[in-house]
């Protein structure tokens, strides 16, 4: 489990004033706690912070929640060769950072340096960092912010230096990705290590990009960006999507399963604290990120994000549902994929960040989890991910430790068996074979028109629906309590009764399959 606009010019003023580091993706010394995130702040010359934080792993522990760091091993706070000297620089840069032969510093990293992590000294002190935030303060596992850059060969260092011994062609240039990279090698070996959890952003910011490719010794998972940019693309109903997204739902075994990996290395996300947030993701076509002071020039601009029609906070009664509509489908896509699912905090009531994908720079309510809005009455979205999350929960066959077969999974198109996987196809759907649901049919209508679907026959059973996200809550999730179901299940019994089910436009749907007790013994 992982955890994290239109205003007026004097509010645009007050943010801009008030910027600071908010994510604290700068390090100075990596071997601390942030007093600022800390109740206990600088107490006790910061030693209370540190208590506070093993009492936050410990009681995390208690209730079953793991913690993970995001650690950041590819830059430092100290900007370039004319930025501020803090820690490492001015004391050797020629071994903690990237340099060039003039001295000036190399930047894979998008902040100005890029630590020199294949260096044997910098190596060696990632690895006893690492073994500390185990061993003396219990953390279960660590996702490595741009870790491709943890790839790169070091500055200025021929084999014997790199490596320990010399190799043919022997000089290295700086920064060359390389096949065995010490520091991963040393880091997957290490016996306290390698039996914790180790998640890789497999890209950087100097364009080397490793999803699927990433240096793994069968123990690395990754952040799935290829998972998060084609569901985006295919829930919006781009074309040419359709067989990459049943590859998503599988697990992505065409990225993980030739290198003997499984889908538990896949990490599979939709949205994260880096870019949109998911509501803001079905509500803004384009960034806006002038509260951030760099003129809307920093953040992504291929976001994959689609406004449903009007772009912005106020829209038509149809582009709320549609949106509405839009979040249920992706929430619904991450909960039946094969792999890991992430969730970005606050998704799961559908937080705003004003179309600002980029808030590493804000303190304030842009970043807060907002418990006003998820505590709502009206917030519905928040109860179908609560129920789509314990039905993943509840499923055998929607966590597996290998890659579905044929044998369990069965693919269709409108027509049973017949899955399309052409270019203009905006319909992926499957059956899958639960031991403790029985069988399950999932299907994605992600055209602008609605179909009517074919399910397979299965003599003596009939198929009930459970989740449709083109209904209105609370009829989107079909749970044994809800009053009316029976009627709402009854209204459909025609389509039903012909193996047959009707699907809005943008819209997916769940279906368990039942003993059919109306039917002759």
């Amino acid at each position: 489990m992982f955890v994290h606009y239109v205003s007026s010019d004097s509010n645009m003023i007050s943010l801009l004033s008030s910027r600071m580091n908010f994510w604290g993706y700068s390090t100075i010394n990596f071997f601390s706690p942030m007093t600022r995130y800390s109740s206990a702040g600088t107490r006790n010359c910061g030693r209370d912070a540190i208590n506070e934080f093993k009492l936050l792993v410990r009681e995390a522990h208690k209730r079953g929640i793991e913690v993970f760091m995001d650690v950041v091993f590819n830059h430092t706070a100290e900007g370039n060769e004319k930025g501020p000297i803090l820690s490492f620089r001015g004391l050797d840069n020629s071994v903690y950072y990237m340099v060039a032969p003039k001295g000036e510093f190399y930047n894979y990293s998008g902040c100005g340096n890029t630590f020199n992590c294949n260096h044997p000294v910098v190596r060696q002190f990632i690895v006893d960092c690492l073994r500390y935030w185990v061993l003396e303060m219990h953390v279960d596992g660590f996702r490595f912010d741009l870790a491709s850059i943890m790839t790169r060969g070091s500055s200025l260092c021929d084999a014997a230096n790199v490596f320990g011994s010399p190799m043919e062609g022997d000089l290295l240039t700086t920064g060359t990705p390389l096949g065995s990279p010490p520091l991963i090698d040393m880091i997957s070996n290490d016996p306290v290590l390698r039996d914790v959890k180790l998640i890789a952003e497999a890209w950087d910011a100097g364009g080397l990009y490793q999803v699927g490719t990433f240096p793994h010794w069968c123990i690395w998972s990754e952040w799935n960006g290829k998972y998060r940019d084609v569901v985006r693309q295919f829930i919006k109903g781009t074309d040419g999507f359709s067989g990459a997204f049943a590859e998503c739902l599988c697990g992505s075994p065409n990225l993980y399963q030739a290198g003997g990996r499984k889908p538990w290395n896949s990490i599979n996300f939709v949205c994260a604290h880096d870019g949109f947030s998911l509501a803001d993701l079905v509500t803004y076509t384009n960034k806006h990120n002038l509260a951030n002071g760099e003129n809307n020039n920093d953040g992504e601009n291929h976001n994959n994000s689609w406004n449903c029609g009007q772009e912005g906070e106020f829209a038509s009664i149809f582009v709320k549902k549609l949106r509405k509509r839009q979040m249920r489908n992706f929430f619904l896509c991450l909960m039946v994929s094969q792999g890991v699912p992430m969730i970005y905090m606050g998704d799961e009531y559908g937080h705003t960040k004003g179309g600002n994908n980029n808030t590493y720079c804000h303190d304030n309510y842009i970043n807060y989890f907002r418990w006003d809005k998820k505590d709502e009455a009206s917030s519905d979205f928040f109860r179908f991910c609560h129920l789509m999350t314990n039905f993943r929960r509840e499923c055998e066959s929607l966590g597996l430790n290998d890659f579905p077969t044929a044998e369990r999974l069965q693919w269709h198109g409108h027509a049973v068996g017949v899955p399309d996987w052409s270019e203009t196809s905006r319909f992926v759907g499957f059956s899958l074979v639960d031991a403790v649901k029985g069988e399950i049919y999932i299907g994605f209508n992600a055209s602008h028109l609605p179909v009517t679907i074919s399910l397979p026959e299965r003599p003596g059973y009939r198929w009930e629906p459970l989740v449709d996200t083109g209904k209105a809550a609370p009829f989107d999730f079909l749970a044994e309590d809800l009053p009316g179901r029976e009627v709402a299940i009854q209204q459909l019994a025609h389509f039903l009764d012909g193996n047959l089910y009707p699907m809005l436009s943008y819209s997916s749907v769940i279906l368990i399959l039942k003993p059919d007790l109306t039917s002759c013994s």
